[in-house]
């Protein structure tokens, strides 16, 4: 039996992940059945153009399917939530129409604070647990672009998913290895989900405050001892949730981000400098509150936290400036 999958988002995240999995249905390797949830801009793009995605291993230019909200039905066996975290309201009211009876929805969203709202919204029994890692852009031309060789992605099940979901995500893992994609199904998805956000919120909070790649902030005399501490503060509530990092993960951490040569930054200082919208609440401010839950030090996420909100008030002041003098 076909697994048919709403993809929510066609941008980096969703429209690679969901486009391996076109291709490979394309090849005859699965009968995954994948459709994307995209905004009337992107189904143009996609209708005109195909999803085009240029990585190390070559350029593919797929067609897809895409829908928007409205045309949705109740038959879908999976929603793969792959939306920016300022965009989790929005991407709710859009697939809501998707959710029949039995429809499972995996996140794999950045951060952790999306898993209470989905279970609020939807019941702890649907909602399966997830994240990815890729490091890639979609252009102003709309092609999916990867920066590094990272790939993969990782789900499982949570306490409280319903009775047929190991089922699905049997199928799914089935699925993604007949792509190039590293996948992962995890009985300790949770795990992996901290694991991966200790890294990000300290990643990309130090990234933000210095405006600087990995390599740059680890050239400054005291680069390496404040990164450090950044990592600690996160260990610090992911230990008080009961997901304490790994000592494996935690060097492995320690050594990319203070590695001298690295020319990494992170996709929210990109947002950052090019003015876009940002996760910084989603991920800076909500790894802080859970450091200060755990009666931890947070004064380096404290600090970045402050930055992005300045930053957000001054372009809000000048934006307002602008308008008067318009008039």
């Amino acid at each position: 039996m076909s697994l048919k999958i709403l993809v929510v988002g066609a941008g980096a995240t969703g429209g690679y992940f969901g486009g391996q999995l076109v291709q490979a249905s394309h090849n005859g390797l699965t009968d995954t059945e994948v459709t994307f949830l995209v905004r009337p801009k992107r189904a143009d793009i996609l209708k005109e153009n195909g999803l085009r995605i240029e990585s190390s291993e070559g350029s593919i230019t797929l067609p897809v399917k895409a829908v928007q909200h409205t045309e949705l039905r109740w038959e879908y066996d999976l929603v793969v939530l792959a939306c920016k975290a300022y965009d989790l309201e929005s991407a709710i009211l859009s697939f809501y129409p998707a959710i029949g009876p039995n429809t499972l929805i995996l996140p794999i969203l950045n951060g952790l604070a999306h898993l209470d709202r989905l279970d609020a919204e939807f019941g702890v029994t649907r909602v399966l647990g997830g994240c990815c890692h890729l490091n890639g852009v979609l252009t102003p031309e709309g092609v999916i672009k990867l920066l590094s060789e990272l790939h993969g992605i990782t789900f499982g099940l949570r306490a409280g998913n319903a009775a047929h979901a190991r089922a699905v995500l049997n199928q799914l893992q089935s699925a993604f290895e007949q792509t190039p994609v590293r996948v992962q199904h995890s009985e300790t998805v949770l795990q992996g989900v901290w694991e991966k956000y200790a890294f990000l919120a300290a990643f990309a909070a130090m990234t933000c405050l210095m405006r600087s790649s990995v390599g740059d902030i680890m050239s400054t005399t005291d680069g390496k001892y404040l990164m450090l501490r950044l990592l600690a503060e996160c260990e610090a509530a992911a230990r008080h949730a009961g997901y304490p990092l790994r000592a494996s993960v935690i060097e492995h951490n320690k050594k990319i981000l203070t590695d001298k040569n690295s020319i990494m930054t992170s996709s929210m200082l990109r947002d950052l400098e090019s003015g876009g919208r940002n996760e910084g609440e989603h991920i800076v401010n909500d790894m802080r509150q859970r450091v200060l839950a755990s009666g931890s030090d947070a004064t380096l996420l404290t600090l970045a936290w402050t930055h992005l909100q300045a930053r957000e008030a001054r372009l809000a002041r000048e934006r307002k400036e602008a308008t008067k003098k318009s008039l």
